[in-house]
């Protein structure tokens, strides 16, 4: 399993080339930004057709990186589902394959901006979560302290062998981690952007995704 090990408000993470973030102290592996059903609601609301396999490729990517950490704990960190119609529109074989991951452990479906409010699926919903010194959310405040969030899908790029390769990345200084989305139907947002540059601090580090995920300085 290929990850970049790092510290973070005291605890020791390791962000997954798949772009999971798993803490082996508690258990937990966290993912962002599912959007679950995507071509569905892009079906829906605009009549545009995708090809109608993200869910099972995201599920497929969550599936190993569950069998390779064995969570007691899976904490998804809002917009899990690309709405809520999308949410109950979701197959019954899919329905099935996520009570599968989820037997055995606690599982904790995080409120997003496009998924608001409970969902018709097991686990726990919540607004936030906190294990130990961290705080998980969808969204990061400003103000924030140790405080695990997604919703921007965060990418960034390096410059190797003469080409410019861009990536999902998670960020992180001393105050936030903010991560990559994991969905596969789901663009990103360039680390320079203003958004991002105004929440990370001048000396946070980007850790690109992939066979060997590589952190670099946050690219501005």
């Amino acid at each position: 399993m290929n990850s970049h090990v790092f510290t973070f408000a005291g605890a020791t993470l390791n962000a997954l080339g798949s772009g999971a973030l798993w803490w082996p102290e508690e258990s937990l592996l966290c993912v962002s930004d599912l959007h679950l059903c995507k071509s569905e609601r892009v079906a829906r609301r605009s009549g545009q057709s995708l090809p109608p396999y993200e869910t099972r490729d995201t599920l497929n990517r969550l599936t190993s990186d569950v069998a390779h950490t064995k969570p007691k704990v899976v904490v998804c960190l809002g917009d899990s589902f690309d709405d809520l119609t999308a949410a109950a529109s979701l197959p019954e074989a899919e329905r099935l394959w996520i009570t599968r991951l989820q037997a055995g452990r606690r599982w904790i479906w995080i409120e997003g901006n496009h998924d608001p409010g409970p969902i018709a699926f097991g686990g726990d919903h919540l607004r936030e979560a906190k294990f130990g010194p961290l705080i998980f959310r969808h969204i990061a405040q400003p103000d924030a302290m140790a405080e695990v969030s997604g919703h921007y899908h965060p990418k960034a790029h390096v410059q190797a062998r003469g080409r410019r390769i861009s990536r999902p990345a998670f960020l992180y200084d001393t105050e936030r981690l903010i991560l990559p989305a994991y969905g596969t139907y789901t663009g990103g947002l360039r680390s320079n952007s203003t958004v991002l540059e105004s929440l990370m601090d001048p000396k946070a580090l980007a850790i690109l995704t992939g066979p060997v995920p590589t952190c670099v300085p946050m690219p501005r």
